[in-house]
């Protein structure tokens, strides 16, 4: 793990959205909407990150572990 990580917070409902969206957000583990959590910054996070940017407000999380 390369120790870097992303600050992903849900600005918009998941109400409406495809299943696979929600599910990238779920998958994320964002439950609300302003809800923020602290991810790696994998792959496999930013296809999650990428299938629902739309509803998404992405930052760096300098100091901060995942």
């Amino acid at each position: 793990m390369t120790g870097k990580s992303i600050k992903v917070t849900l600005i918009k409902s998941m109400y409406g959205q495809l299943a696979s969206i929600r599910n990238s957000a779920k998958g994320l583990g964002l439950r609300r909407i302003g809800h923020s959590v602290v991810v790696a910054d994998t792959p496999s996070n930013r296809g999650m990150i990428n299938a629902a940017s739309h509803m998404l407000k992405v930052e760096s999380a300098l100091g901060k572990g995942a």
